[in-house]
């Protein structure tokens, strides 16, 4: 399979307090978000943020290699539900502000497993994840797996 790129780009007018930006897709997948620094920090319902974002591809990149492990255990799934939860705050060091954790809380249905395999499943389809495998090294990944009956 040769390699693939996507793109999203990013603008952003005034100082970091005060100002606003947006995120759009390269793809028409989604249209132009709005972020901010007080929404980052805060939270916000309406605005997004690159920690949310972040969490949006980690859970669907570990969702579609989980489903791809699982198969290859001889166990494909009926379904799998993933939420990634970014961490972000202070940098220890005191220089700025880091992504800390991304804390991945999968359930699924799966024929003919049980909870002990589907948890050691989920942790060793972490390590298959592509976007695990760039944020390794630099975040705090955790993965909470639940097989439902």
């Amino acid at each position: 399979m040769a390699q693939t790129e996507r793109m999203a780009t990013a603008t952003w007018q005034g100082d970091l307090l005060g100002g606003a930006g947006s995120v759009r897709p390269g793809s028409s997948a989604f249209g132009e978000l709005p972020v901010n620094w007080q929404v980052r920090t805060e939270g916000s319902e309406q605005v997004t943020s690159p920690e949310e974002l972040i969490a949006a591809a980690h859970a669907s990149c570990y969702a579609m290699a989980f489903s791809h492990t699982l198969a290859q255990a001889g166990n494909a799934p009926d379904s799998v539900e993933v939420t990634a939860t970014v961490g972000f705050g202070p940098n220890p060091n005191g220089q700025g502000f880091r992504v800390e954790s991304s804390a991945l809380t999968v359930t699924g249905r799966v024929p003919g497993i049980s909870q002990e395999q589907f948890a050691e499943l989920a942790v060793e389809g972490e390590k298959g994840c592509p976007v695990s495998n760039a944020l390794r090294g630099n975040v705090d990944i955790t993965v909470d797996a639940t097989l439902e009956r």
